[in-house]
C-alpha cells in the first residue's frame, strides 16, 4: 500500500488494490466499488453511503479518465483535489481510495477499446463522439483491476449507467450494477463537479433545466405528443439562456430507443437533456 499522509489507505497500482481486495475476500467480505473522477461532492458521498449498504468493504476510485474527453473538452481544467477527496471518503466510511496514474491504467502500447453499440449512440454519444468508448473501456478496466462484487453509479449520468449495464451483461462480468438516485441542491439542480464552473448569475439560471424537464414530464404523463413536448422544452431552455442545447428527448428507459412523435404508450420512458450555460455543460434526466 502507498505511504501517504492522506486520512484513508490509498492504492496507486493494480497490484496494491488487488492485494487488498484479495485479503478482504479471504475473510469472506463482499466488496463494492464506486468509480469517480474526483472533485467529490455530496452526490458522490451518497454513492459511498449506498455502497456501504451493499458490501462490507468499499473502494472508491479517483481517476480523471482522459479517454472520455474530446479534443476540445475540459480534461486539463477538470477540477482535481486529491487531499479533499481523501478527507471526504474517510469521513464517509470508505475503506480504500484507488488513485492510479494514467500510465497505470493505460500502459504504453494499450490498444483495446470497449465499444457498446445501440445504447451508447444517441444523445451524449452523438454530442460527444468517442465519449462512451472511453467510459466503457475505463470502467471495464476498473472492474478487472478491483474485482468488485457490486458497483454503484449515479442516475444523473443515466445514459452512462445504461451503457455500463449493457457491457456488463454482454461480457458476463460478475459485477452487480446498482443505480443511485440523483442528489440535488435545494433548488433542484443536480449536483455535479462541473457546477463549480458556473458563475453566480449562471447558477441562478441553472435550476431551469430540471424545472423544464419536470414540466415536460407532466405533459407527457397527461398524454401530450412527444414531439410537441420536446419542442416546447427546447424553446424554454433557449429562452432561459441555455445554448447550445444538445438535446431534450424522451427515450425508452432501458435501451434509450427513440419515442414518439405521438403520445407515449405504456412503456417506461426517460426524459434526458444536455445544454450549455456559459462554459458549463449541464446534463439531467427524469423518469416518466
Amino acid at each position: 500500500m502507498s505511504e501517504s499522509p492522506l486520512p484513508i489507505p490509498v492504492a496507486r497500482t493494480v497490484a496494491q488494490v488487488r492485494e487488498t481486495v484479495h485479503a478482504w475476500r479471504a475473510g469472506g467480505e463482499r466488496v463494492a466499488l464506486v468509480p469517480t473522477m474526483g472533485a467529490l461532492h455530496a452526490g458522490h458521498i451518497s454513492l459511498i453511503t449506498l455502497a456501504r449498504t451493499q458490501a462490507e468493504r468499499v473502494v472508491a476510485s479517483v481517476f480523471v479518465n482522459p479517454t472520455q474527453f474530446g479534443p476540445n473538452e475540459d480534461f486539463a481544467a477538470y477540477p482535481r483535489d486529491e487531499a479533499g477527496d481523501a478527507a471526504k471518503l474517510a469521513e464517509a466510511g470508505c475503506d480504500l481510495m484507488f488513485a492510479p496514474t494514467v500510465e497505470e491504467v493505460y500502459p504504453a502500447g494499450a490498444a483495446t477499446i470497449v465499444h457498446v453499440s445501440g445504447v451508447s449512440e444517441p444523445l451524449d454519444g452523438a454530442a460527444r463522439p468517442g465519449h462512451f468508448d472511453g467510459v466503457a473501456t475505463v470502467v471495464s478496466k476498473l472492474f478487472n483491476m478491483v474485482g468488485p462484487d457490486v458497483a454503484v453509479f449515479g442516475e444523473k449520468d443515466y445514459q452512462q449507467l445504461q451503457v455500463i449495464r449493457r457491457f456488463t451483461a454482454d461480457l458476463n462480468l460478475p459485477v452487480e450494477i446498482v443505480g443511485a438516485p440523483t442528489l440535488r441542491a435545494e433548488d433542484g439542480l443536480a449536483l455535479s463537479s462541473r457546477n463549480a464552473y458556473l458563475t453566480a448569475a449562471e447558477r441562478a439560471v441553472a435550476p431551469a433545466l430540471q424545472q423544464t424537464l419536470r414540466r415536460a414530464a407532466e405533459r407527457l404523463r397527461a398524454g401530450d405528443r412527444v414531439d410537441e413536448v420536446e419542442t416546447e422544452a427546447l424553446g424554454t431552455l433557449r429562452a432561459a439562456g441555455f445554448g447550445p442545447v444538445d438535446y431534450v428527448e424522451a427515450r425508452g428507459a432501458g435501451d434509450l430507443a427513440r419515442l414518439g412523435p405521438g403520445p407515449l404508450g405504456g412503456e417506461p420512458a426517460r426524459l434526458l437533456a444536455a445544454a450549455r450555460l456559459g462554459r458549463t455543460r449541464l446534463i439531467d434526466n427524469l423518469a416518466v
